[in-house]
């Protein structure tokens, strides 16, 4: 299972919401690639990046970090936060991203999201499936629709998605432990899929237990910068798990 250390970015600095509320912002370190050092100095390879000024704006705007965490380190970044048109995928994989990710704009055009699946590949398109009480949410979490997550997930895996990454909103931010159940039922009821857990991890030992569900890969944020995760700990995973 792959370590995905999230970095969000709000005026350019590193932060964390909880349950994807602003209001809730705290500034972890105003240099986003200090930080992304200090994951690839434990051996990290993977990075998610959310643009949280870009999903409140509808388009991206932070694509200048991106550039220079993609050209300053190696990790591999997906990224996300507002991409809507063919001119934000552009701009993002111009500047370095390796995957991006879409969700509000696969709940609200999906012919769009599809196009970018058909152009770019499974490989490069993940699937951002946020969900409040079962139910997909969009607008950077503001807005709630009337699509069910598992079903939400079925359709896009059949039409070609291989990633997912899987947010359980009620858990983000909370340090209370990620949706278990949840990404078992996912696991369970379709297959295939890559599926990346996200939201409410809050220690290490919740990490083989994803492993063992079958998660393809973990995102964690809160919990790093909280100090519930030692770095060392995952450094530790890392080098267990080559």
């Amino acid at each position: 299972m792959r370590i995905i250390p999230a970095i969000d970015i709000i005026n350019g600095q590193c932060v964390r919401l909880t349950k994807g509320d602003y209001s809730t912002k705290k500034v972890y370190n105003k240099n986003p690639l200090e930080v992304a050092k200090m994951f690839e100095d434990i051996g990290i390879n993977h990075l998610h990046v959310v643009d949280l000024d870009g999903a409140k704006a509808h388009h991206i705007i932070n694509h200048k970090i991106l550039e220079t965490i993609a050209t300053k380190t190696r990790l591999k970044v997906d990224f996300g936060g507002g991409l809507k048109s063919d001119e934000d995928l552009k701009i993002a994989f111009e500047s370095g991203a390796n995957q991006i990710t879409g969700g509000s704009i696969a709940v609200k055009n999906s012919s769009k999201f599809l196009d970018w699946l058909e152009t770019y590949g499974s490989d490069k398109i993940i699937l951002g499936a946020d969900c409040l009480d079962q139910k997909i949410a969009i607008q950077g979490w503001q807005e709630e629709s009337d699509q069910e997550v598992l079903e939400f997930i079925k359709d896009y895996v059949t039409k070609g998605i291989s990633y997912v990454i899987c947010t359980d909103i009620a858990k983000d931010g909370m340090l209370q432990g990620p949706s278990f159940d949840l990404y078992e039922t996912i696991l369970n009821t379709i297959t295939p899929v890559k599926l990346i857990a996200s939201g409410g991890i809050s220690n290490f030992d919740e990490l083989p237990k994803l492993a063992d569900l079958g998660c393809e890969g973990v995102i964690i944020g809160k919990a790093i910068y909280e100090g519930n995760i030692a770095l060392k700990q995952l450094e530790t995973y890392q080098l267990n798990h080559l």
